[in-house]
């Protein structure tokens, strides 16, 4: 009897069925996409764990890549997946850290700064131009959180947890920049200019190899 009535329907499916396929696509993407952001939140954590030391930077600024496969994703899936990578990679890096959490989060902070405005920029309007401009406006916003958020977040709770002094710091500033001798030197003389190049090198990274990275992060699954 069954077999007659799925007949009769001419589809040789349950009419409440019709939908499944349809649906069974969406979960697949949905489940393709969280895989993909556990995969980059993990490359960002490797990424974090290759900092180098910069010539020109005091010995508590180190440089590293992390924030490019949070960008990666903002740019394929939208600003909100980029937070997702930062804010993973960063709760992976609490197992390594050695600034009692400090570091991971101005990490985030900064990386939240970057990818997002570049994320909904790129998002309204695919195209090479909205990607240098939202590349463009992260770096600005990367530099001008990390003022701010170093200023009155990171390094006042620093100086608490760690029982280091702000002299202290400065001190390790002008180790290698003589000229950074106050405060307010340290955020904008040291570390502005570092922040800048990250969010420069970073945007650049991307610019290059978006457009080769897109289709395979894309890619429809059979």
């Amino acid at each position: 009897m069954q077999t007659e009535k799925l007949r009769k329907n001419g589809t040789g499916q349950k009419p409440a069925r019709e939908n499944l396929p349809v649906e069974g696509r969406k979960k697949k993407l949905d489940v393709r996409k969280m895989v993909v952001i556990a995969l980059a939140s993990a490359l960002g954590y490797v990424l974090m764990l290759l900092e180098m030391p910069l010539p020109i930077a005091p010995a508590f600024i180190k440089l590293d890549f992390s924030e490019v496969p949070g960008l990666l994703l903002a740019f394929s899936y939208g600003p909100l997946a980029g937070v997702a990578v930062e804010l993973f990679k960063n709760l992976l890096h609490l197992f390594n850290t050695h600034s009692m959490g400090v570091g991971e989060l101005s990490n985030f902070i900064l990386g939240c700064a970057l990818v997002i405005p570049a994320g909904l920029i790129y998002k309204r309007h695919k195209t090479k131009k909205t990607a240098v401009l939202g590349t463009l406006a992260g770096t600005l916003c990367f530099a001008i959180f990390g003022i701010f958020s170093n200023m009155f977040l990171v390094f006042p709770f620093y100086t608490q947890v760690s029982g280091i002094s702000m002299e202290t710091i400065i001190g390790m500033c002008q180790a290698v920049l003589p000229y950074v001798d106050c405060e307010w030197k340290v955020f904008l003389l040291s570390v502005t200019p570092f922040n800048l190049l990250k969010g420069s090198l970073v945007s650049i990274i991307i610019l290059l190899t978006y457009k080769g990275v897109s289709p395979i992060l894309k890619r429809p699954q059979g």
